[in-house]
């Protein structure tokens, strides 16, 4: 029963795609459900030769099984209420028994262990640990690295296999059908693979890789069925073997787990109802290891790895079910764990594998098996300078096809944390009823994600803004949403700063541009204390006349002063006459300089140079925060779109 449950996982876990759309169209029972899926599951046959040599006949185990007994008083009572019906079981178990003795030998057959690695798939063959090349491992072309018997154990087979990172070494658990008491062997792989070493008593092991590419084996050591010592070897010339960490309460045991990006290896010390974890680093293993969270009676969790960042399967608070939390590697401890995912009431974590782009949740709910695939990069964007994790908005038509086909519009704004506005606006409709994405990108600067948020994108953070923006629209690009080429940026006011910014850095993301009131010479503003908001925007921008520091870093970003001569996308700029936060001398002088680069660029490009639109609209009246009338969104948007 145990393999039958091995096996049902193991199909689910390889028909994740194909189950997703299963179970989208129908609830499954479980003999649909197993029936579905059994096709989908490759058997892989041991034939036992050598290693069953010696083990009885199904006759002989059929004949010798144990039985109850019964006083002579009991049994003749027995016998003579019962005589026809038990011989009528006994002639059922005769046929049973008879049918199995005339089955070959060779048609029963041990799901083993197996673990591809490289381009090979590690394996038991009869009694040997063997490896084939992938496109190979169903065939009987293989290279024996071991054979079982050198261990005189008795029908010995192969729990768990564990191959060092660059192949140098396979680690193998081995044990009997008889005994949990296990041995670990280590081969050294090569021309002629060699057992290098044997442990004991082995339970969990690992291997990974030191500063020196040297290979490390860490394995917990049993004893008396608890695991409580935790040792690390090494292998060839540098030859060790030293215990690392001994469990001094006894009723917790120690197991280890590498995570499935290799990055980290965990040691998890547990009892039935609490955990701690900790994490050994596997670029430096002889570090010493970093505490996750401490123990805390009645709260268990497992951790897994991906790009800096731990998730976390927990029970700690309400609901008292399993959930994934998320934190970054660097800030384990519980107080900064972030709730990611809740299961629903009564249901059961089987297990949690983790990918490039998703997390898999295998789930059990009413006594069913099912699976929840959680995208890890569909709702958010890393930034490309920190990893921080930066949550967009998207709109399209839900019947749209081909979206990377389709032109894209994207918006941002990142300052005085504020949230960027994302209210009904009728050019917007208008252009989705067309077939366009609009993108609300929510960066750092502003007010999405609270008071931190906006820390993390002003004075001499304000770069980390211009980061999450760019990779914003390369996510979107990455996940199928447009492309360069029909993509169009758009801001307001000081959100002009960070698209003229990427103007500047990246022009080759975007293929048009369109500001409203934009602010775009940061230096030359912030240094003019007779503007009236110079003084109250310090704390936001900085304060460049007696910082050094804040105006080097505006220098590093400000729109104005880091034109050079480039390809620009296509730029049209909204101007008010009688805007006071934005003096129009500002707007007025970034265009020419920017229509000035062009030129030059276009210069020392030569003949057939398409020279991008430069657009300056300079609108008479009006202020700063002028709403959107019909009459002037009609027309301003022949211009803008």
């Amino acid at each position: 029963m145990l393999q039958k449950s091995k096996l049902f996982l193991q199909a689910l876990k390889y028909s994740i795609p194909h189950l997703g759309k299963c179970m989208q169209k129908e609830h499954l029972s479980h003999c649909n459900f197993a029936d579905h899926y059994y096709n989908r599951v490759k058997l892989k046959k041991y034939h036992l030769t050598k290693c069953l040599q010696n083990k009885p006949r199904i006759s002989e185990l059929a004949r010798n099984i144990p039985s109850r007994n019964f006083s002579c008083k009991n049994f003749l009572s027995s016998k003579q209420e019962h005589e026809k019906p038990l011989s009528e079981n006994m002639d059922a178990f005769e046929k049973v028994r008879a049918k199995l003795e005339t089955q070959p030998q060779e048609e029963y057959e041990i799901i083993n262990a197996e673990i591809k690695h490289g381009g090979f798939v590690y394996y038991q063959e009869g009694c040997c640990l063997v490896r084939s090349k992938d496109e190979e491992a169903d065939n009987d072309n293989y290279e024996v690295l071991f054979n079982l018997e050198e261990l005189k154990l008795e029908q010995p087979f192969i729990d768990c296999i564990r191959v060092a990172p660059d192949e140098k070494y396979v680690a193998a658990k081995i044990r009997t059908e008889d005994s949990e008491a296990s041995t670990c062997i280590v081969v050294k792989l090569g021309d002629q693979p060699a057992m290098e070493a044997s442990f004991p008593n082995v339970s969990s092991f690992e291997w990974v890789k030191d500063e020196e590419e040297e290979d490390v084996l860490f394995y917990t050591f049993q004893r008396n069925l608890r695991c409580h010592d935790v040792y690390r070897a090494t292998f060839g010339d540098n030859k060790r073997n030293e215990r690392f960490y001994t469990e001094k309460d006894r009723s917790f045991f120690v197991f280890l787990y590498l995570t499935k990006d290799s990055r980290f290896l965990t040691m998890n010390i547990m009892s039935k109802t609490t955990s701690e974890v900790w994490l050994i680093d596997g670029l430096s293993p002889w570090d010493p290891p970093v505490l996750i969270q401490k123990r805390i009676h009645g709260v268990l969790y497992y951790v897994e790895h991906r790009d800096d960042e731990l998730y976390i399967l927990t029970n700690v608070g309400e609901p008292t079910e399993f959930k994934l939390m998320r934190t970054a590697a660097d800030t384990p401890a519980i107080m900064n764990w972030d709730l990611f995912f809740t299961m629903k009431r009564n249901t059961k974590v089987v297990d949690l594998d983790m990918f490039k782009d998703h997390c898999v949740l295998f789930l059990k709910h009413s006594n069913l098996l099912y699976v929840n695939v959680i995208g890890l990069v569909d709702d958010s964007v890393r930034s490309l300078k920190d990893g921080k994790l930066v949550p967009m908005t998207i709109f399209h038509k839900t019947d749209s096809e081909d979206l990377q086909k389709k032109p894209l519009l994207v918006q941002v704004y990142g300052a005085y944390g504020m949230d960027l506005k994302m209210n009904f606006r009728p050019e917007r409709r208008v252009l989705v009823d067309d077939g366009w994405i609009l993108a609300y990108c929510h960066v750092r600067g502003g007010g999405e994600l609270g008071l931190q948020w906006h820390a993390d994108g002003r004075l001499t953070k304000k770069l980390n803004g211009l980061a999450d923006l760019e990779a914003c629209i390369k996510t979107l690009h990455d996940q199928g949403f447009s492309q360069p080429s029909l993509t169009a940026l758009t801001a307001f006011s000081a959100g002009g700063v960070l698209v003229g910014a990427l103007c500047n850095s990246s022009p080759e993301l975007l293929r048009a541009v369109t500001l409203e009131a934009p602010f775009l010479d940061v230096l030359n503003t912030m240094m003019d204390t007779t503007l009236p908001l110079t003084l109250e925007e310090l704390e936001e921008w900085g304060n460049p006349s007696s910082d050094e520091k804040h105006k080097n870093y505006i220098k590093r970003y400000c729109p104005y002063q880091n034109i050079k001569p480039q390809h620009y996308p296509s730029i049209h700029i909204t101007a008010y006459e009688n805007d006071e936060r934005v003096p129009l001398k500002g707007i007025v002088n970034y265009t020419e300089k920017l229509k000035e680069a062009i030129a030059e660029h276009a210069k020392d490009t030569g003949e057939g140079y398409q020279a991008p639109n430069i657009i300056l609209d300079i609108q008479p009246g009006g202020n700063h925060v002028i709403e959107d009338s019909h009459k002037k969104v009609c027309c301003q948007a022949p211009l803008r779109w």
